[in-house]
Parts: structure tokens; sequence; C-alpha cells
């Protein structure tokens, strides 16, 4: 076409006619413009509350505040699939589209903030308090550079964030709860009752028969979804950590024998000596009272004379690493037991020290502890090569070698995993045995076959490389893979329904006035007396469920409920007591502010709702999903 229209245009005829279409799109352009074509452009506005605009900058900073905090709460990296699978980007926005809607109602009230008020807040702030619990200009000037904010920015987010909250406060402050609100909550959380009941159990149901091929197969029909295959994916990984590139057999006997003797102590127990001191207001009457001790008088007397009882005397038992004052130390460790010392010089004064018992020290010898010492020493120079090997390897990715190729060269070892689900587990539901396997699944279910994968850091230090080498999709299993457990849930089914029957004929009959020791009795079920039940409380032989249901129904009632996964409960209530509710203890005062802390919530999102339909909201999913890295 191209070349027709370019053979025609050389042609006379051709000439006229081009020169008219020229004219005709000159003239369109002059009518409509040519400004779109260059004025498009991504959008910048996210969302539209009133007068007020939030942009794509301030919902990003938003996001990545809140994944970072996410991240640090739960000690890994959020994903943004992780992130967009928790609704985070819709939270955040919501959060800011309310912040939005109080500011704009705020400003139409005509609320305002002192600028003395907004100061005195940010110096009250505990996170700009220093250690002496002033404020800190160093500390507020880093968390303004950590929050990527100017001073002026702040002040201004200070200023309508006060407002936000004096408008909150006036419309849901300190409301009053009413008293029968307050009974009613008590009432609820202090209840307690009485029943009687029976327990029917899966024997009660009397003969199952084999299910048909039809019923299984009806069966199966309506649950397929319950029998679901999850995605298996297979996946090649190499690990390297400081063990696996330790080689111990290279570090020689004289290294790992000084080795050895620097850290001695720690293949033992250290010596420890039980130490005695007198404490002296001079070096004169130390020396004085060691004089006395080298003419025969004892330590002991010494102190008596001082009137230090003997349990006083007492230092303790130390290493020499462990005593606080250096030069007691050196005087204790170089006494024989029995012996006591001339004056020194203590840190709180002279002192004479006596030693009372020594414990000598145990250490194994090196050939018992060669083979951790050069253990430890070839890890220590391991961990030194690391990062060269990491190099080295991930040139090689870069050169599209396989894992199996570059782990031969290295000596390193390829595991393979064949199939590996979502939650790191094989086919028969067991975990793999894989180096940082939740890492390494979440990764590789977030990559795909083909991809040039970054290695994972390893906890301890290391990495891991690793490929998908293979995608099988979730599935629904067939009838002929899942028969026994299909068979196994029809015969549980059947039961369910048989003792659910059974129990509605029986709470029917106890309704009519019969007794329920004459109904179980039928039935050769012992009754049982349940005292002192709580809400949703389980007791005894009774589930959660079961009580929870006890409590639902009027004192002289009858009912029965699913009591665990295969019996049912048939009861009779027989009383419910409840403690006087005294509007002055600290219980009365802990569910008034519940109630009232529920209502201000309540009473503040209705209104929030009300203004936001006032003021008209619009979002553009475009421009949010530019500002949390979602797909355009």
């Amino acid at each position: 076409m191209l070349r027709g229209m370019r053979k025609a245009g050389q042609s006379l005829v051709g000439k006229i006619i081009a020169t008219i279409l020229f004219g005709v799109l000159i003239l369109s352009f002059a009518i409509w413009g040519i400004g779109d074509i260059f004025r498009a452009s991504a959008p910048t506005t996210v969302a539209q509350v009133g007068d007020t605009e939030i942009t794509i900058d301030q919902v990003r900073n938003a996001y990545n505040n809140e994944l970072q905090r996410l991240g640090r709460q739960f000690r890994t990296v959020i994903t943004p699939q992780q992130a967009r699978a928790f609704g985070l980007d819709q939270q955040v926005l919501s959060t800011l589209v309310t912040e939005a809607v109080m500011a704009e109602r705020a400003r139409e009230l005509g609320l305002s903030v002192s600028d003395q008020l907004v100061a005195r807040s940010i110096m009250e702030n505990p996170a700009f308090r220093g250690a002496d619990g002033q404020f800190n200009r160093a500390l507020f000037d880093q968390a303004l550079r950590n929050a990527s904010l100017s001073e002026a920015g702040f002040v201004q987010e200070q200023r309508l964030a006060m407002a936000r909250i004096h408008l909150a406060e006036a419309i849901a402050g300190e409301l009053t709860v009413p008293l029968a609100a307050r009974e009613a909550l008590h009432r609820y959380a202090n209840e307690r009752r009485t029943a009687s009941y029976f327990v029917l159990t899966p024997q009660m149901a009397g003969e199952i028969p084999a299910p048909t091929e039809e019923q299984l197969q009806s069966f199966y029909n309506e649950r397929k979804s319950a029998y679901q295959a999850p995605e298996y994916r297979a996946v090649s990984l190499m690990a390297v950590d400081a063990a696996s590139l330790a080689k111990p057999e290279s570090v020689s006997d004289a290294d790992a024998r000084q080795r050895y003797e620097q850290q001695k102590a720690r293949y033992g127990t250290p010596e420890r000596r039980t130490i005695q001191q007198i404490t002296f207001s001079s070096p004169e009457e130390a020396e004085a009272a060691f004089n006395r001790i080298k003419e025969g008088a004892t330590f002991d007397a010494i102190a008596a004379e001082r009137n230090i009882a003997p349990q006083d005397l007492e230092l303790g038992t130390f290493t020499r690493a462990e005593m606080v004052d250096p030069a007691v130390a050196d005087a204790a460790f170089a006494l024989e037991q029995g012996a006591t010392s001339g004056p020194v010089a203590g840190r709180f004064g002279p002192v004479l020290v006596r030693v009372t018992q020594v414990q000598p020290e145990a250490v194994r010898p090196f050939e018992e502890v060669a083979g951790e010492v050069r253990a430890e020493i070839a890890q220590e120079r391991a961990r030194n090569e690391i990062d060269d090997l990491h190099d080295s390897i991930e040139d090689m990715r870069a050169s599209a070698r396989p894992l199996a190729e570059i782990a031969q060269e290295k000596g390193l070892t390829v595991v393979q995993v064949p199939a590996v689900d979502a939650q790191g587990l094989d086919k028969a539901g067991n975990p793999v045995d894989i180096p940082e396997r939740e890492a390494v699944v979440r990764a590789a279910f977030a990559s795909d076959i083909g991809v040039d994968n970054e290695a994972l850091r390893r906890s301890g230090g290391g990495y891991v490389w690793y490929d998908v080498t293979g995608i099988e999709p979730a599935r629904e299993k067939t009838l002929d893979e899942v028969r026994d457990q299909v068979a196994t849930q029809w015969r549980e089914d059947q039961i369910a329904q048989r003792l659910a029957e059974q129990a509605r004929q029986l709470t029917e009959r106890l309704q009519k006035g019969e007794t329920i020791e004459a109904v179980a009795q039928e039935i050769n079920a012992p009754v049982k007396a349940a005292a002192d039940l709580t809400r949703n409380a389980p007791k005894d032989d009774l589930t959660a469920e079961a009580v929870g249901r006890i409590f639902s129904i009027p004192v002289g009632q009858a009912g029965n409920a699913a009591n665990g996964a295969d019996t049912r409960a048939v009861f009779r209530v027989t009383g419910a007591t409840v403690p006087p509710f005294v509007t002055t203890t600290q219980e009365a005062q802990n569910i008034e502010n519940q109630l009232r802390n529920g209502m201000s919530d309540d009473l503040l999102n209705q209104y929030i709702a009300q203004v936001r339909q006032e003021l008209g909201v619009t979002i553009n999913q475009q421009a949010l999903r530019l500002a949390t890295g979602g797909e355009i």
C-alpha cells in the first residue's frame, strides 16, 4: 500500500490530490489542535477528595513505609505480590482518603491549630527526646531525614493531623454509655450456666452400608473443589555456606594448637576461687592487721574485732575474669588455698584477702578437641571466601551456564526437588529438606521456568542459587485418585446426618416434657451434669461449640449441637446465674471503656462515610497501580 501511495504521488493528478489531503489535515489540526499529542503523560493524582488531591508520591511514600513496617514486624521481606494479596494498597489508600475527608471538613468548619500548640506537640513527642528527657534537635532532624520530610512539611502534617484529631474528638469524644448497655455486656461476659446432657456417638448411628458407585460419584461431584491437588514446582538449588566450603584437613597442626592456646578457656572450666576480704579505712590499719596475722592472729579474729559478721566476709566464688576489682583479683589468684594476702590497694579502699577454696581449672586436652578447633578455623577461612565465590558463580550464571555444570566445576552439590507446593511440602505431605526452605519456596513460586534468579542470602551467611525447572499446575483430583478418601468422608457424612436427625427427634421429646433421664436411657447414653459453664469455653467433654449453643437457649429449654468431629450433644439448660453489676468496680470501668471506644469508632466511621459521600471521592486505579508498583 505504501509503495502504491508513493507511485500515485508521482503523477500530476496524484500531486493535486495529495495537496488537497494535506490541506484538509492542516485545517483539522487548526480546529482540534495538536496539543494532546505532546501533552500525553502519566496521571499524577490517585484520588480526589473534595478539593484535596492525593498524589502518587503521597501514596507511594505511605505504601513503602507500611511495607517496611510489616517487614520489620514479621522479620521478612514483603513482596509486591504478598502486599497485593493482603490488600495493602487499598488499606493505605483508604487511610489517606479518610485523612483527606477529615481535613476537608475541618477546613470547611474553619478549624485551625496555633503555631504554639504545634510546636509544643513536637517538643513533647517522646520520639524526639534524648537520654535527658529533653527535646533533642539532632533526633528530630534525623527522623525528618529518614521520612524524607522537610521541617516545614512535617510541621504542616502535624497541624493537619491535630486538626483532624480535634474534629474527631468533638464528634465522638467522651460519650455517655447507657447503664443498660453496660449491664448487658456484664451479663454476656459473666453469665454462668448449668445443663444436663448426653452424647450421641458414631456407634449410635447404626450400621452404615458401603456406598454405591453412584453415591460416591455424586458425593465427589458436589465437593470437587475439596479434592484439589496444589500447584507443584520442580526446583534445582545449590547452597553455599562456610560449613560446606570448610576444609578442616587443610588446617595445620601448628595453627590449631595456636588457636587452642589462645582460647583454652572455651574448652573447659576455668579456675574458680572462693574469696573473703576485710576492708580498712587506711593502708596503715591494713598493714597493722596483716602484721598481727603474721604474728599468729587469725583472719577471723581480725574480722571479729572489727564487728564483721562471718557472712559479710564472703565476696563469693569467681573466676579471675568475673572479678570487678583487678587488684583484688591479682592478689586472690596468687594465693594458696587458706592463705591471706598482704594489704591490697583495692578500688574501694585497702583490703586483706583470703582464699578459702580453690576449684582447679578443668580443660580438655588438645588431642580431644583438635577436630573442633580445625573445623572452626576452616569455617572462618571459608567465610572470607564466600563473597569471592559468589561473584565467580554469578559470572558463570551470566554466561547461561546451568547449575549442574557450575556445581561440578566448583566442587559443590546440586539438590533436585522434583515437586514442592507453596507450603514447602512434597506430594506425600512432608516438608522438603532444603536449606532456607521458606525463602526458597516463596522465591520459587514468585519466579518461572527459565528465569535468571538472584541468589538468596542464607540466614547464617552464604547463598542459595535456584532454578525453577518444572511447573505442575493445580488441578482437581479424579475420583479414582481419592476414592478411599471420598468413601471415608461419605461414611462420616452419613453418620453425621443420622446423628443430627436422631438428636432432633430426641430434642423434640424433651421439649414435649419427657425427662432427659428417660430419653437417654432408651439409647443407653449416660446423663451428665455440666456446672459453671462459661460462654464459648469448652468444659469436660463438651466442646466450645456445644457450650455456645447452651448459652443461646432459654433456661428450661432443650437443644442439641455438634460436639466435635463425630459426636452430638443433646441437652437441657437447667440454670443461669449472673453476679450483680456494681458500677464502682474496675471491671465495670473496663466494660464502660470498651463500650465507649466501640461506640466512638462506630459514630466516627458513620460520620466519615457521610462526609465522604457529600464531598465526593474519585479514585484513579491506574495511578494507584503506578504508586504501588502494580501492573498497568
